[in-house]
């Protein structure tokens, strides 16, 4: 404010060419998504490839298995687990060796629960997911991206095989977008943003809608005395809530407030996480490869946590010699 004239219409002159500049990035956008859009036709292929491996509807052969990146780690790993099944074995006096958690063998069709242990493993989703929906996403058998121009945005389609929790073969979520400079603030432009999402009824059977509890209250009645049941049903957490998102406001200029807001912003974060890389790079984040280092908890030497665990003991005594004699229990 305190500059001369003169150089505030250099400094409009600047803002003037900045804002032909976003316009030219807005268009950059644009063009981007129409690549994004051809080559997904490319990789349908590839993701229909990969469906029927997951979904033990192909095999793959000898040539499609060879990949020589991960046969260093295997020997390393197989190594590793002679050395362990050994040192088992001398242990316990038996060569058996133990069952595996996840409960796979050699009969093992496809890959199961494939989509289930990338929700589990990806922080974002496993904030969503409840015990209650881990049995319905075992029957999820792909998700898949469809893009659309006018308006630009995409569909997610989670596709599910039969199951006995609703009967749709496919949940969707549609979410648009919007790639122009606001006309008030158009130095906010950072390229195309979510701006509403929309998403599909569930058909679920008799008493298998996971997205509700059902409470049953007791009322007396104050003079007569007579006692009934009310049965009430409300809202409890879970990942398909997911597909009921909170509605945008259609007038432009409405107020949204802090609580919406911030909900809306998760849904964005997670449907754009979802078809930026969850997609793209599945079997990636079922085996780890693409966690972020945040999502990884670092665990405690077991020592430390023991000497922590002694300081905390109401009936810890430091006076006691270092053999760790137990002190009897007070109440005794």
């Amino acid at each position: 404010e305190s500059l001369p004239k003169v150089v505030k219409q250099r400094i409009k002159a600047l803002k003037k060419l900045q804002l032909e500049f976003t316009e030219m990035e807005a268009d950059f956008y644009r063009d981007v998504h129409e690549l994004e859009v051809k080559y997904d036709n490319q990789h349908q292929s590839l993701y229909e490839k990969r469906r029927l491996i997951l979904n033990a509807e192909h095999e793959p052969t000898e040539e499609e298995c060879d990949f020589t990146l991960d046969d260093d780690a295997e020997e390393e790993e197989d190594k590793d687990l002679c050395q362990d099944l050994e040192s088992k074995a001398k242990v316990e006096g038996e060569e058996e060796k133990a069952a595996p958690d996840h409960g796979f063998d050699e009969n093992t069709k496809g890959i199961p629960e494939f989509w289930l242990t990338i929700f589990k493993n990806v922080d974002l989703l496993a904030e969503m997911l409840q015990d209650h929906d881990e049995p319905i996403l075992t029957k999820l058998t792909d998700i898949k991206i469809k893009f659309h121009n006018e308006p630009m945005g995409f569909t997610l389609e989670f596709h599910f095989s039969e199951n006995e929790f609703f009967t749709n073969k496919v949940l969707t979520k549609y979410y648009e977008m919007k790639c122009k400079p606001d006309a008030e603030e158009p130095f906010r432009f950072e390229g195309p943003e979510i701006i509403r999402c929309k998403g599909c009824s569930i058909d679920w059977k008799e008493e298998k809608n996971v997205t509700v509890k059902v409470i049953k209250k007791k009322q007396k009645h104050k003079t007569r005395g007579a006692v009934r049941t009310v049965i009430k049903t409300v809202p409890r957490d879970s990942f398909f809530n997911f597909f009921n998102p909170p509605a945008v406001p259609d007038e432009v200029g409405e107020v949204v407030d802090d609580q919406l807001q911030a909900l809306l912003t998760a849904d964005f974060e997670i449907g754009h996480y979802i078809r930026e890389r969850i997609v793209p790079r599945a079997v990636l984040f079922f085996t780890g490869e693409a966690l972020d280092d945040d999502d990884f908890e670092e665990e405690e030497d077991e020592g430390d946590e023991e000497g922590e665990e002694e300081e905390d003991d109401p009936d810890y005594d430091p006076t006691k010699d270092k053999d760790g004699a137990k002190q009897e229990c007070k109440q005794q």
